[in-house]
């Protein structure tokens, strides 16, 4: 069941104002993130270390970016991009206000990261990607259904607004290196370091890949995997989480008796 009190405590007034809002451009999507960054950090009884302010402080990031093009005039149709930024704000900031009422109406791809807000085991990067996986996988597509029947348009391959689509791609390459690195411990970092540059590679093909399930079809794990398989080293080490990523990596990327696989067994 959910609960209001547990997850905002002494700060539930200030969520109130802050969801309060409703920003119907860039600079105010920004402006409300930031104030929601704060207010997080503040929320018990993990404060800086809240799941949820390690999720928002890296969709501040990606929407400041995709605000400083709009300043540069990088875009070629600024309104679609600008309304785009707006709808799919629009649904985080729903989610959060549906949590805050205790509403069975809480999409339960956000409730998932929003049941881990009290803790006590929330690291922040499994935390951040519960984040992004809810709002590219499930906020993205219905907001791409809102933004063009706001617009009166359709989604047109190779147009302007695609090409303009495709440059949030490019943000999320320039951004998500350093901000994960940020959320690293020290082994994670050394890890990180003996990866080189391979799992921003991966990173960043997930990444696009994912965000164009608005437009074409979604690519499949097994197919991520099998081309992780032809450009890794031939004595590259491979690192799987639990569950099916052990069962693709263990399928699709040949070990040809020089590579090596570290897979990660949950017990309870």
């Amino acid at each position: 069941m959910m609960t209001t009190e547990s997850v905002w405590g002494p700060v539930r007034q200030d969520m109130a104002d802050v969801l309060a809002g409703h920003p119907d451009d860039v600079p105010g999507v920004v402006d409300q993130l930031t104030a929601l960054q704060e207010v997080l950090r503040q929320v018990p009884p993990l404060r800086d270390s809240n799941p949820l302010a390690d999720f928002n402080k890296l969709y501040l990031t990606i929407t400041t970016s995709v605000l400083e093009r709009l300043y540069a005039g990088r875009f070629a149709d600024p309104a679609f991009l600008s309304r785009l930024d707006v709808e799919i704000a629009a649904r985080y900031f729903d989610a959060l206000r549906q949590w805050s009422d205790a509403s069975p109406g809480c999409p339960r791809a956000w409730a998932v990261l929003f049941h881990r807000i009290p803790g006590p085991d929330a690291p922040p990067l499994p935390s951040a990607a519960a984040g992004v996986n809810a709002h590219i996988n499930y906020d993205l597509p219905f907001a791409l259904v809102t933004t063009f029947d706001h617009l009166g348009s359709d989604p047109v391959d190779d147009s302007d607004q695609h090409h303009d689509y495709l440059q949030i791609n490019e943000i999320f390459a320039e951004s998500i290196p350093g901000l994960r690195r940020g959320y690293l411990d020290r082994w994670q970092l050394l890890i990180d370091t003996m990866n080189g540059c391979l799992d921003d590679w991966w990173q960043g093909e997930t990444v696009a890949y994912t965000r164009n399930v608005g437009t074409k079809q979604p690519i499949h794990p097994e197919y991520a995997a099998s081309l992780l398989d032809q450009v890794a080293a031939r004595d590259a080490i491979f690192t799987a989480d639990t569950g099916m990523c052990n069962v693709w990596t263990a399928r699709y990327i040949n070990p040809l008796g020089t590579r090596r696989l570290i897979g990660v067994r949950c017990s309870r």
